[in-house]
């Protein structure tokens, strides 16, 4: 991957030398960006309890492919759900595809969040009782959507993850690496700008998760927006973008050249 795509060639404050660091400030273009977001959680007497995020700035443009690393009580999963429109800054301001939803109502913000923002969980999150095919379904179903959109849509994201022979399968008849492909197409149905990820390979066995992974590669090669929150330097080594929390704050923000996972020579899982 080249490095020409960098938002700034000066390093940021918190960043390692020589590890093509870049500031998280503002980039044109911005896909998502964190204008000095705070989160602080109270006790029922107002007092702090914790603040998870103290004046985050981070700014990722279109069609980059970021991990967001961190250990816990780091606040990465603060910024995963604030990413991803699951929560509020306290003070602060994020853009998501250049609009400001943090003065949006909550309905506003979840129609908002269904239309802009696709979602892969570890746990994949399936509902059981219905097919693969109105698994994928289910973004449009609350967006309005007719039926026969709904399901040429539906159709087409499975077959871009590799699951149109399985239509009419049940999740439970599906293995890990395909429930979380279902899961992938069900976040692709609604065309978001980004795509968040949350450990999307924890529940997977190695050779399973790296061939979820090279899935994230054909989509970042086609141009989409992922965001990952992961423990794993691996995952984070695929990546072009690394951003490392630490103590609600980013300890360092860099770009990178991804490793390259080789070309999988057995049926994808």
């Amino acid at each position: 991957m080249s490095m020409d795509s960098a938002q700034a060639p000066h390093p940021a404050p918190h960043a390692h030398a020589g590890e093509g660091a870049l500031p998280s400030s503002t980039a044109p273009h911005a896909v998502v960006e964190l204008r000095g977001v705070r989160r602080v959680y109270y006790k029922p007497d107002g007092s702090v309890l914790v603040e998870a995020l103290r004046g985050v700035d981070l700014s990722i443009p279109k069609g980059q492919y970021v991990a967001i690393m961190g250990s816990s009580g780091s606040g990465k999963s603060t910024m995963m759900n604030i990413l991803g429109c699951l929560d509020r800054p306290t003070k602060g301001q994020y853009f998501v595809d250049g609009e400001n939803v943090s003065t949006m109502s909550d309905e506003a913000l979840s129609a908002f969040r269904g239309r802009k923002i696709g979602f892969i969980f570890q746990a994949f999150n399936l509902i059981p009782e219905l097919t693969v095919a109105e698994n994928v379904e289910v973004p449009l179903f609350y967006q309005g959507v007719a039926p026969a959109q709904r399901h040429a849509r539906a159709v087409e994201a499975l077959g871009m993850v590799g699951l149109s022979e399985r239509l009419w399968h049940r999740p439970s008849e599906l293995s890990g690496g395909q429930q979380q492909r279902c899961a992938i197409a069900r976040a692709l149905v609604t065309n978001p700008v980004v795509l968040m990820a949350d450990e999307p390979t924890g529940n997977l066995d190695s050779a399973t998760g790296r061939s979820v992974l090279r899935l994230f590669a054909r989509l970042h090669e086609q141009g989409k927006t992922i965001i990952v929150v992961t423990h794993d330097p691996f995952v984070a080594s695929l990546c072009q973008r690394v951003v490392r929390l630490r103590d609600g704050e980013i300890e360092y923000d860099r770009l990178q050249t991804p490793e390259r996972l080789p070309e999988e020579a057995a049926t994808p899982a």
